[in-house]
This record gives C-alpha cells, structure tokens and sequence, in this order.
C-alpha cells in the first residue's frame, strides 16, 4: 500500500491514496491553515470509522441481514501532553434495517473488534482504549 502527501501552502496538504483518490488535509487558521480538510488526527479518526463499519456490513451481508443504513458515530479523547496521541476512542453504531437480530449486531461488532478492523485493532495494540455500542433501528 502506498501514498503521497503534497504539500499545497499554509499547513494544507494533498494526500493521493495508491488507488488514485485524492482528499484535502489542512489545519485550523490559529496554526496556519485555511480549515479547507479534515486535521490529520480527524482524518485518522474516520478512517477507523470507515474501516469497522465495512467490516461490520460484510458480515451483516454474508448473514444476510437485511440492512438500510449503518452510522458509525466517533469520540475521542486525547492526551494532554505532547504527543497528543488518542486515549480513548468509543464507537457507537446505529444499524438499520428490517427484522435485525440483536445476536447478529452484537457478534459484527465483536468480529470487527477483536479480529477483522486493522485500523481498530492496530489503534489498541498500540494503548488506546477503544470501545463499542451499537443501536439497532427497526425500519
């Protein structure tokens, strides 16, 4: 896997993912940036976002659970010292779809906790308390 990050101006970069896409990182305008893109560690925030909820609708579709919608809703804390590395992170989700089964959310959860959500998984090992709730909405 493989990426560039280009420098724009201020403290806006361009980042291009091996894959071809590109997105706009940039900082508040108190540290020199325009606020035109995400900050790094918001950035990295989401990923982990996107990354568990992928999981957690592969395995609700190979379940085949019949899903509407999937709110992956993230806080996080942060140390106060430098490096202000994540503490904490609690993930909530809120399934959507007809006739879920409570079993089946709790055990996608789960799978993508402790085995499958490299970002999730990678985020612990390295000290942070990451947690999980999930909602589930009937449609």
């Amino acid at each position: 896997m493989k990426a560039t990050v280009k420098w724009t101006d201020g403290r806006q970069f361009v980042a291009e993912s091996g894959s071809g896409h590109s997105v706009v990182i940039d900082g508040p305008p108190d540290h020199g940036g325009r606020n035109t893109g995400p900050r790094p560690m918001e950035l990295l925030l989401m990923g982990m976002g996107a990354c568990t909820s992928f999981d957690i609708l592969n395995i609700l579709e190979k379940a085949r659970a019949d899903v509407s919608d999937c709110v992956a809703s993230i806080e996080a804390e942060r140390a106060d010292a430098t490096p202000s590395v994540f503490t904490k992170i609690h993930v909530h989700f809120t399934v959507t779809g007809r006739g879920l089964k409570e079993k089946q959310v709790a055990r996608a959860v789960e799978l993508s906790a402790e085995k499958y959500c490299s970002a999730s998984i990678m985020l612990v090992k390295g000290g942070v308390e990451v947690t999980h709730s999930y909602t589930i909405v009937e449609e």
